[in-house]
């Protein structure tokens, strides 16, 4: 079979990686193959995301690039099909077909398993290919096995919330909260490990609120992270995102308890105010996120903490907003995720009273990027002088130069040989910058090919 180009255009989250990957396993028994550039591509797939400010748009402005490369290969005598999918699509598949009708197939982020029959069908008709069913267990139960692509991995275990935060669309584009069956879980698991990923990283929607079938009772999250750290070549473990309100003790205990789970945790808090907290309906005050916070360093002196702002929320006042600051530098976030509010139509926060403009949401985005990067400058240059173990998994821009993650999530640029690609590796950290860190081996590598995992330094 002749292999045929998809160029996909990934917008959004890690869950929204795993997806475009996952859309690529469907497509590979019709002959698609992953291309570089959407020019020659058969099928331009994009994967939407519904979190960021004018997603929509910013949909359209892509969708109008690619309308006329579908455009020049028809002149040519040669077909070109653009698809949408995710959170975007599912939200709006009838204005994208009204707005770009040349648009070939619109499917959400719980039917793309379907991707195949949708392509199959537009061979003999014309007429746009629509899927926008909820249904996340036939996802999963049809997807081919998840290949490993490297020694690292993204690996679904749960979707859609039932949170109902009030400026957020997942319920409505994602739907209720579904949990994987344990054993299917750790089956992908086990075939990632075989493939060579030593570091996995487990996604949902709200993670932590994972509570899997296993043999007729409802497995939690802390029981899937212990399966998973007993399978063999599984060296690390992250997991994103979670909720404060379903950080409960056993999961904390799983910090102290695995050298595999990675000691950063991304925390969403969205505001340092309470009051704000309850009008975004997040179900959680500052004084019980301080406490997961203090129970996790009991458990875990050296874990660090990630986490999610919204600034200009409607009717955030300048107090509100101040507390958030405060919070923000109490807190010593080393890597933060800030947006200024933007409203969803559907969301309860669309239609609040006390909408913000756009200058002062954007005077309050750079105040509190301020103090978050200067946090994170802080942590990475305490970092200076510290051996840490490096998983390396993608070259460098310099000849001879490999990048690696630290347990920290930062990335690590140092002269590694390309045969270490896939090594853990202790990096003796020498330099520090707002996002990276600059580093050399600690130990040499000897010989000309081997396959070495120095472990043991302190992180």
């Amino acid at each position: 079979m002749s292999k045929k180009g998809l160029y996909t255009k990934t917008f959004g989250c890690q869950m929204n990686v795993y997806d475009s990957q996952r859309m690529g396993d469907v497509l590979k028994p019709l002959g698609f193959a992953d291309t570089e550039s959407p020019d020659g591509a058969e099928l331009i797939l994009i994967n939407t995301c519904h979190i960021r400010e004018k997603a929509a748009e910013k949909l359209f402005s892509e969708l109008g690039r690619y309308r006329q490369i579908k455009e020049a290969r028809e002149r040519d005598g040669e077909r070109t099909l653009i698809a949408v999918a995710g959170c975007v699509a599912q939200a709006e598949g009838e204005e994208i077909l009204r707005r770009a009708p040349f648009v070939d197939i619109v499917v959400g982020p719980q039917t793309y398993h379907r991707l195949p029959e949708m392509v199959s069908r537009l061979g003999t008709d014309r007429a746009p290919q629509v899927d926008l069913d909820f249904a996340p267990e036939a996802k999963f139960d049809q997807l081919p096995a998840n290949e490993a692509n490297g020694p690292t991995a993204f690996l679904s275990i749960q979707e859609g919330c039932d949170k109902f935060c009030t400026f957020c669309v997942v319920p409505y584009t994602r739907g209720a909260e579904y949990s994987r069956p344990l054993a299917d879980v750790i089956a992908e698991a086990r075939g990632l490990a075989l493939g060579g990923v030593r570091e996995v990283t487990l996604l949902g929607q709200n993670v932590n609120a994972y509570h899997g079938d296993a043999d007729g009772r409802s497995a939690n999250f802390a029981e899937l992270i212990r399966r998973v750290a007993d399978i063999d070549g599984i060296e690390r473990i992250r997991y994103t995102t979670s909720h404060p309100i379903d950080m409960d003790d056993d999961l904390i205990a799983v910090h102290g308890e695995l050298a595999q789970l990675m000691p950063f945790l991304h925390l969403p808090v969205q505001s340092g105010s309470d009051s704000m907290l309850a009008r975004m309906n997040r179900h959680h005050k500052i004084d019980l996120y301080r406490g997961i916070v203090d129970k996790l360093l009991r458990a875990r002196p050296d874990l660090k903490l990630s986490t999610d702002f919204i600034v200009g929320f409607p009717g955030e006042t300048d107090a509100e907003f101040q507390a958030t600051l405060s919070f923000a530098r109490e807190m010593g976030f080393v890597q933060a995720y800030c947006f200024k509010y933007s409203a969803r139509p559907g969301t309860p926060a669309a239609i609040l009273p006390g909408q913000l403009s756009e200058a002062i949401k954007s005077e309050r985005l750079a105040a509190l990027q301020q103090v978050l990067e200067t946090n994170q400058l802080v942590f990475n240059e305490s970092c200076v002088d510290r051996v840490m173990p490096i998983l390396f998994d993608r070259p460098g821009r310099k000849p001879g130069q490999m990048i690696g993650r630290s347990p920290y999530m930062q990335p690590v640029h140092a002269m590694v040989p390309d045969h270490a690609f896939g090594d853990i590796l202790d990096v003796r950290i020498v330099s520090a910058r707002t996002i990276s860190l600059g580093g050399e081996l600690a130990v040499p590598i000897l010989g000309s090919n081997p396959s070495v995992t120095h472990r043991g330094a302190n992180v």
